[in-house]
């Protein structure tokens, strides 16, 4: 089995050698980049599996990293944990805007973070072998291997959680999804951030759909479905 080699971005030198003893121990083969700079050199030579993202960087911060890894045809499904002391929920809404997979924050213990690693690689193995999956409903067609989305033949232009939405409530189409298990299956946060971020992205989804959008119906006091008959409107 090919080594996981894991991309720690962090400029505290102290740490990222604790970090890089404790996942070698753990058997990950690791890489470390102290500022932001370096870490985008880094992904242009090496492979990598995840990537560990402080925010408080020299030069560009932690958000600009991930926003330009998500641009990156390369590298736009790379798992991402931030790692921060910043504990305020809007730098945690903030990184699941821009696509991060997971956000710990200081001091956390080795073995946490290890579990939280272990769970994204293997959902992200688990992703991966959807990739060939093509999804299709009234004008819409999405193609999860090569991570693109058209309506009636026209590229829709989404942002990285906004496919990732269209998709799940596309797999489970006709299914009302909370707002929190979209939160959790979408975002992969825990339920304590606000949920006026699914509104959000719901909204803008719509708008991008135009006249399809009515199919992404408001189910009142529970969250959203995707309803291919799309007769009854949105509730509420």
């Amino acid at each position: 089995m090919p080594e996981t080699s894991i991309l720690i971005v962090e400029d505290d030198r102290n740490l990222a050698g604790l970090l890089k003893y404790n996942l070698e121990k753990a058997g990950y083969s690791c890489i470390h980049a102290p500022s932001g700079e370096d870490a985008l050199n880094e992904l242009r030579t090496h492979a990598v599996n995840l990537v560990l993202l402080d925010i408080m960087l020299p030069g560009i911060d932690g958000f600009e990293v991930c926003r330009r890894i998500r641009q990156d045809v390369q590298h736009s499904d790379l798992p991402i944990i931030m790692l921060t002391a910043k504990g305020e929920e809007i730098d945690r809404v903030l990184g699941f805007e821009l696509g991060i997979d997971d956000y710990v924050v200081k001091p956390f213990s080795p073995r946490e973070l290890n579990l939280r690693i272990r769970a994204i690689l293997k959902r992200d193995r688990r992703n991966r072998s959807e990739l060939n999956e093509v999804l299709g409903s009234n004008g819409i067609e999405i193609d999860i291997g090569r991570h693109t989305a058209t309506l009636n033949g026209s590229p829709l232009t989404l942002t990285l959680m906004e496919f990732k939405l269209l998709t799940l409530l596309m797999k489970r189409k006709g299914q009302a999804q909370t707002r929190e298990v979209l939160l959790s299956d979408v975002w992969d946060v825990d339920k304590n951030i606000n949920t006026r971020t699914i509104d959000t992205h719901v909204t803008r989804l719509r708008e991008k759909l135009g006249e399809t959008g009515r199919l992404i119906r408001t189910v009142r006091g529970l969250g959203y479905k995707f309803d291919e008959t799309g007769d009854e409107g949105n509730e509420g």
